[in-house]
C-alpha cells in the first residue's frame, strides 16, 4: 500500500471515461478523489471546472480514451489546460487506456500518425508528465516529448495465473501477432511456459487473416493462453482460436488489458466453446451486459497508485514499466 503522500498537496481528478478506476487509485493512495463538474452549452461546447484549488498543487487527472474517444481527449486536454492556467505545480495526466496508440505508423497515403499528434496535444494542454499501461508498440513511447511512464498490466496477470493449476507440459501462451511476441515472451518466462507467435496479416479494421504459427507449434498442448494488448471486435482472438482448435488445443484462455469488447465481440468470442475463460482488466469500464459469467476483471488501480506514489516521491518506477524484466 502506498503512503507519505500529503493529501494537502496531492490532488487527484478524473474525467467522466473511468471513474471507478480513479476512485480506486485515489482509495489506494489514501486520498480523496477530487470533484470536477462537467456540462455543455447550448452550442453544444463542453464546460469542465475543477471543483477545488490546485495552485501551487501536484495534479493527477485520470481519463481512458474510450468511445466516446474523441468527448474524452477534449475533457482530458480542458483539464489538463485547467490545471496548468490555475497555477498547478505538476500536471500528470494518467491515461489507462490511449487508444490512439493503435495509429502509430504511416500505413497508408495522407493520413495521420494521431498517437503522435495526440502526444503533441497532451503537452500543449498543459501536461508535464504522461502514464499509459500497455501501449499498442513500443515506438508510441516515443512519441512523447514529455517525461512518460509506459506501464504494465504483466505483474498483476502474473499474480493471477500463477494462482492458477497451469503446468508446462499442457499449457502454452500464443502471441496474437509478431508485435506482440516480446511482450508475451515475458509473460510467458515468468510462468515457466512455452511461448508461440501468429503470423496475423490485418485486412482492415475488423478482419484479419492467421497464416499460421512461427516457431514453437502447440501440437501436444491442451491448453493456450492468448495474450494480447486490446480486443475490440475480437477478429483477431477468433481467428487465432480457430487455428488453435484445429491443432488439437482443447482450452483457451483469452487476456487482454484493455478489454473494448466492441459490438458483437463478447457474442463471437462466446460462440467458440473452447474459450472457457477471458481475463482483462479495469483500464477500460466494461458494462454489466458484457460481463459474462466465464469472464474476470483484474484491477490495475494498485499499479496506478505505486505509480503516482513513486513518481511524486521521486523514486524509481523501472519496475512498473512495460520494458522491465522481472
Amino acid at each position: 500500500m502506498a503512503s507519505s503522500l500529503d493529501p494537502n498537496d496531492v490532488r487527484i481528478f478524473s474525467g467522466r471515461s473511468n471513474q471507478p478506476l480513479a476512485a480506486d487509485i485515489a482509495a489506494y493512495l489514501s486520498c480523496p478523489l477530487d470533484p470536477a463538474r462537467f456540462s455543455r452549452f447550448s452550442n453544444d461546447n463542453l464546460y469542465v471546472q475543477l471543483g477545488v484549488p490546485v495552485r501551487g498543487r501536484t495534479v493527477f487527472i485520470v481519463q481512458s480514451l474510450i468511445p466516446p474517444v474523441s468527448d474524452n481527449l477534449m475533457e482530458l486536454l480542458m483539464m489538463l489546460d485547467i490545471a496548468r492556467s490555475a497555477a498547478a505545480y505538476e500536471v500528470h495526466a494518467v491515461i489507462p487506456y490511449f487508444s490512439y496508440a493503435r495509429s502509430d505508423k504511416k500505413d497508408a497515403p495522407r493520413i495521420s500518425i494521431t498517437a503522435r499528434l495526440v502526444a503533441d496535444l497532451l503537452r500543449t494542454a498543459g501536461a508535464t508528465h504522461v502514464m499509459a499501461m500497455t501501449l499498442h508498440s513500443p515506438q508510441v513511447h516515443g512519441f512523447f516529448s514529455m517525461p512518460t511512464d509506459p506501464l504494465t498490466s504483466r505483474p498483476t496477470f502474473v499474480k493471477y495465473f500463477r494462482e492458477q493449476d497451469l503446468s508446462k507440459h499442457d499449457t502454452i501462451v500464443v502471441a496474437p501477432d509478431l508485435g506482440r511476441a516480446k511482450a508475451t515472451a515475458r509473460f510467458a518466462a515468468e510462468l515457466g511456459l512455452n511461448v508461440a507467435t501468429a503470423d496475423k496479416v490485418r485486412i482492415s479494421d475488423s478482419e484479419v487473416a492467421i497464416r499460421g504459427l512461427v516457431g514453437q507449434d502447440v501440437f501436444g498442448f491442451r491448453r493456450a493462453l492468448i495474450y494480447d494488448d486490446e480486443i475490440a471486435t475480437g477478429g483477431s482472438v477468433v481467428e487465432l482460436s480457430k487455428l488453435l482448435v484445429a491443432r488439437g488445443i482443447r482450452e483457451i484462455t483469452v487476456i487482454c488489458t484493455h478489454g473494448l469488447f466492441s459490438g458483437r465481440a463478447v457474442q463471437r468470442l462466446g460462440d467458440i466453446p473452447e474459450i472457457t475463460s477471458i481475463v482483462t482488466t479495469d483500464t477500460v469500464p466494461i458494462p454489466p451486459e458484457k460481463r459474462v459469467p466465464h469472464m474476470t476483471v483484474l484491477s490495475v488501480a494498485p499499479v496506478f497508485g505505486e505509480a503516482i506514489a513513486r513518481n511524486y516521491k521521486r523514486e524509481s518506477l523501472s519496475g512498473l514499466f512495460a520494458y522491465a524484466e522481472d
